[in-house]
């Protein structure tokens, strides 16, 4: 006899594939009744709200894409949102810690631009990841449950596997962060046909802006990027470095009505700049005033205009704190160096060496998921600019080395200055936190976090 639930999943798969059809006749307050199974799921009723608006996003702008984007988005909402939670369920009871939500992969460092202040800027440029080795990443990966993968660099395109690694693993979604000069008409209408590629194209504002960080003549490059993959029906999305001196200019109504409605971007991603990478420098760190009004701006327009923003900072309540040492994710550099974060440029274990489930087994990242959260104010959920001791505590007790030659900066030269950063700002955030976010903090305490 077959397996109940197993009918039941595949009926309930097949129902919402159809509903793609549908979706643009459906009332939005109809389709977020439906989607509370999806919902219900996430801990956080920040995370929630997300899950809300990339629903509606998802209404809005899927009918129109590519069949295999459609394709692709259903496969995500299905399985890496939905089923696949069950195996990372079983994961945890067998193992007794949950498997990440995804990893970040930089399978080259390669790149054809040098911009200022790059975060990845100081890492050898001499060889790439084994292709082999990035697929059994992604493969053990999914025996964990994870159907999600972000791809970072160096430029992703130029490393020449990358699209057959995406064809193959058909059943996972690949977020690709790139600086777009690459995206000509044929590789969009690849990434298209692929269906379960999402470009995420780097900007810092508008021309001026961008072209004084990346180069003359990029941001054309990068709107002609956006104008190929809006062509060949893909989805995509922008991806912002905030520092101290755009930090109003990206979190503008204009700025986001501008990359969400103009442009056609699907989602939209903030990074504050991290004094990490090439020549790193607190003064272009936004200042604790700017990240509390990012804060205040990018959750009145996600409220507002639905648009499917986020900020890795600003957003700690959202998914629950710090994501870094397979709490939620971890970085594969091109080297194959696991790192907790992509802006904790440190190691202990090599991905050509030892398998995903080792590494995350490490005393170095056991170290940080037994820290994490390291403030019950989630405002404040980063162990490098929040709670910097933590980050020498770890790296210390461990033996973690570096991974690249210039990353011991930000323990030692840049250490007195990151520590009053995070006093200050925590000083601004906790009346904040007590105020308005109380109804995260129950649920903190709820599941033993806090």
């Amino acid at each position: 006899m077959p397996d109940v639930s197993i009918l039941r999943d595949y009926a309930i798969k097949k129902t919402i594939n159809g509903l793609i059809y549908v979706l643009p006749n459906i009332p939005d307050d109809k389709l977020l009744t439906f989607s509370e199974k999806f919902v219900s799921g996430i801990k956080w009723p920040e995370g929630q709200e997300f899950i809300r608006s990339l629903i509606l996003q998802i209404k809005n702008r899927l009918p129109d894409m590519h069949r295999n984007v459609r394709r692709g988005a259903m496969n995500f909402l299905t399985d890496a949102l939905f089923y696949k939670s069950r195996v990372r369920e079983a994961y945890e009871k067998e193992h007794g810690y949950s498997p990440p939500l995804l990893l970040v992969i930089s399978p080259t460092m390669r790149c054809n631009l040098r911009c200022v202040g790059c975060y990845a800027g100081m890492y050898s440029k001499d060889g790439d990841l084994p292709v082999e080795v990035f697929d059994r990443a992604i493969s053990e990966a999914k025996e964990m449950g994870v159907y999600f993968n972000v791809i970072s660099g160096g430029e992703p395109f130029s490393y020449k596997p990358l699209l057959d690694v995406c064809r193959k693993h058909n059943d996972v979604t690949f977020q690709v962060y790139t600086n777009g000069t690459l995206i000509d008409r044929e590789l969009a209408q690849a990434i298209a046909e692929a269906g379960n590629i999402i470009p995420c194209i780097s900007v810092e504002g508008y021309r001026e802006e961008t072209d004084a960080r990346r180069g003359d003549g990029v941001y054309d490059k990068v709107i002609q990027a956006m104008g190929n993959l809006r062509e060949a029906k893909a989805l995509f999305g922008f991806s912002a470095t905030v520092t101290r001196f755009n930090s109003d200019l990206l979190t503008s109504d204009e700025f986001v009505d501008l990359y969400m409605d103009e442009m056609g971007c699907f989602i939209g991603w903030y990074f504050q700049y991290m004094p990490i990478g090439t020549r790193p420098s607190l003064e272009l760190m936004t200042t604790p005033e700017q990240r509390i009004q990012r804060l205040e701006r990018i959750s009145r327009m996600r409220k507002e205009k639905k648009a499917l923003i986020s900020d890795f900072w600003c957003d700690g309540p959202l998914v629950g704190g710090c994501l870094a040492g397979g709490r939620r994710y971890l970085h594969i550099t091109q080297s194959g160096d696991v790192e907790p974060c992509v802006f904790v440029h440190f190691a202990v274990d090599n991905i050509k060496e030892k398998s995903l489930k080792q590494v995350l087994e490490s005393d170095f990242f056991r170290s940080i998921r037994e820290r994490a959260p390291y403030h019950p104010n989630l405002l404040r959920p980063c162990m490098v600019i929040d709670h910097p001791y933590v980050l020498r505590e770890c790296v210390t007790q461990c033996g973690a080395h570096p991974t690249h030659p210039e990353a011991e900066g930000i323990l030692e030269e840049l250490a007195p200055d990151l520590d009053s950063y995070g006093e200050e700002y925590g000083r601004l955030a906790d009346p904040i936190w007590e105020e308005r976010f109380q109804e995260t903090a129950v649920e903190l305490k709820r599941y033993g976090i806090a």
